[in-house]
């Protein structure tokens, strides 16, 4: 079966099944726990050298324990509770048991400073926080301006420090408990999302968005769980599980297919991420462009100095992948980079599949991953390019990346968020036409070719115009990282008198070169024999580090602010 006929079929046959009852604790631990106990659930490994391992037995006994103590202290159905830990198996145990509580996790990045951890706990009126010495401060701090936050439970070296500890709570309860039964639309999970105005809006996601994530994740992992020579699955991703990224993407569907998920706790490095997945055997992994950047400077050769490694699918997303990673995997990894597109509210949406897996066991190309591109509309999800009307645009024509409620068969998608936290006008916003059957907008500019790929142009906030040229900061970006002497990258427009707007680039560089005007010559002429000559940067300033989310997203609108600033206090 040929590639285009391998995308059509899978799209014309697939259909959604969602029951009316659902609970992700149910189908990602507790199935588990009874039909393989003494399956590893979760390989961990801390950078100071410990090591485990949790078997689903384990996983679900404790996340019992931890469902009785929250019910002690007076968590109910729909209750928030925040999550403020790492990639660690309390996090894990966590989140299940607060489903299965009927509850609603609410996961915090451990990088928030106070300020930021108050807005959430005040925000959503959480009533219980979990944490770990990597945040029990800054919660503590931020804790004497939320009143309705009754319970600190801590955890690990945190310990002493809150109103109970976890190990003493969970050592006096049952190891058995009768789950909530929840219905596929109740609330299960609320991640604040920043925005580009206005403080972060909580996503309140529900228990079904578990199986609208399946088919891209399914997809853009090769066909996950399954391996082309038959080896165990192993996933790990250095994404942090307080995100979507790190929890939907990489967690919560490792768990829900029964299999081996890595937890390391500790500081990303290039070289460690290589010896983690050589030591543990994984087969798949979800890397940030970030990530794969850091590791194409680090280890150029990766199959060589890393000849144990088993990977068998790359997926990527968060920041345009670019050519240039994209040819670190085809040709130094020896897999293709399967970029993905998505976001909290509806995730997993767009992207790549190297190969499928038909029901007979047999292997057939995917869709394959053209370099620069973000790829297609995943199997069950009806996407396209829209304009600022709401209508599809024509192929070529740039627009907004949005996701229909119903699929090509009319069935409505699963995979869409319950709206924004207490603000009925932004998830109004959000779509275009009855929020029921209608168009969500991503936010995120791309243009559609003839066979339904996309190529991203960048957030709708980041594309601007130079000179009455419309200009995508990716495309710069990905140019310059090509160069030996550029780690990272960020273009933004320099407000100018004339021209409206110039092309500047703020960049990073790799280890070995300094910073001169030589050099920034260099770079120009660089850009500007790869690119259009209205691309190049007209101005680069060195940095030492890029802001960035905790998610490992470049924060472009940081740098925009900067320039306008800079202007004004120029008299520009």
């Amino acid at each position: 079966m040929d590639t285009p006929d391998a995308y059509a079929h899978l799209h014309r046959t697939f259909r959604w099944r969602v029951p009316a009852r659902f609970n992700l604790a149910e189908v990602c631990a507790r199935r588990w726990a009874r039909r393989t106990p003494q399956a590893t659930a979760i390989r961990w490994e801390h950078e100071d050298g410990r090591t485990g391992i949790v078997t689903y037995g384990a996983l679900q006994r404790d996340a019992n324990r931890l469902a009785h103590a929250l019910r002690g202290l007076g968590v109910r159905r729909g209750h928030r509770v925040a999550i403020v830990m790492p990639q660690r198996v309390e996090t894990a145990v966590a989140n299940l048991a607060v489903y299965q509580l009927g509850a609603v996790a609410m996961p915090l990045s451990m990088l928030f400073g106070p300020d930021a951890l108050e807005y959430r706990l005040r925000d959503s009126g959480a009533a219980v926080a979990i944490v770990d010495e990597t945040a029990i401060a800054n919660l503590l701090a931020a804790r004497a301006q939320c009143p309705g936050l009754k319970h600190v439970v801590a955890v690990g070296a945190a310990c002493g420090s809150g109103d109970a500890d976890w190990p003493a709570l969970l050592a006096v309860e049952a190891d058995a408990f009768d789950a909530v039964a929840t219905r596929a639309d109740d609330a299960a999970v609320l991640i604040y999302t920043s925005g580009t105005t206005g403080p972060p809006k909580g996503a309140l996601i529900p228990h079904r968005a578990m199986l609208g994530n399946l088919s891209g994740f399914v997809c853009s992992q090769n066909w996950f769980p399954h391996t082309g020579d038959g080896r165990p699955s192993v996933f790990w991703s250095p994404a942090d599980w307080a995100w979507t990224g790190g929890l939907w993407d990489a967690l919560l569907p490792t768990l829900y297919f029964g299999r081996e998920i890595v937890a390391f706790q500790g500081r990303f490095a290039p070289e460690r991420a290589f010896e983690l997945m050589q030591q543990h055997g994984v087969t798949h992994t979800f890397l940030f462009p970030t990530a794969l950047k850091a590791m194409m400077k680090a280890v150029p050769d990766p199959r060589r100095a890393y000849p144990g490694l088993a990977l068998q699918a790359v997926m990527s997303a968060g920041e345009a992948v670019g050519d240039a990673v994209f040819g670190y995997g085809r040709d130094a990894l020896g897999v293709p980079i399967n970029e993905m597109f998505g976001q909290t509210e509806i995730n997993y949406v767009v992207g790549n599949c190297g190969r499928w897996r038909s029901a007979d066991g047999r292997w057939h190309p995917g869709w394959p991953p053209l370099a620069g591109s973000m790829g297609r509309g995943y199997p069950g999800h009806r996407v396209a390019v829209i304009d600022d009307e709401g209508r599809e645009c024509l192929p070529g024509t740039p627009g907004d990346v949005a996701v229909h409620r119903r699929d090509i068969h009319g069935d409505p998608d699963p995979v869409f968020f319950l709206g924004y936290w207490g603000n009925d006008q932004a998830t109004r916003a959000k779509f275009t036409g009855d929020p029921n059957a209608s168009w969500c907008r991503t936010g995120d500019t791309a243009v559609m070719d003839e066979q339904g790929y996309l190529w991203y142009q960048g957030r709708s906030d980041d594309v601007f115009k130079a000179a009455g040229y419309r200009i995508g900061p990716s495309e710069v970006e990905n140019c310059l990282v090509k160069h030996p002497a550029v780690a990272n990258a960020a273009v933004v427009p320099k407000p100018d008198a004339e021209r409206g707007a110039v092309v500047k680039a703020y960049v990073v560089l790799a280890p070995g070169f300094g910073g001169d005007a030589a050099l920034v010559e260099q770079l120009q002429r660089h850009v500007r024999g790869q690119l259009a000559p209205y691309e190049y940067p007209k101005e680069i300033e060195f940095i030492d580090a890029l802001p960035m989310t905790t998610t490992g997203k470049v924060q472009r609108r940081v740098l925009r602010l900067q320039e306008e600033q800079r202007a004004q206090a120029r008299g520009g």
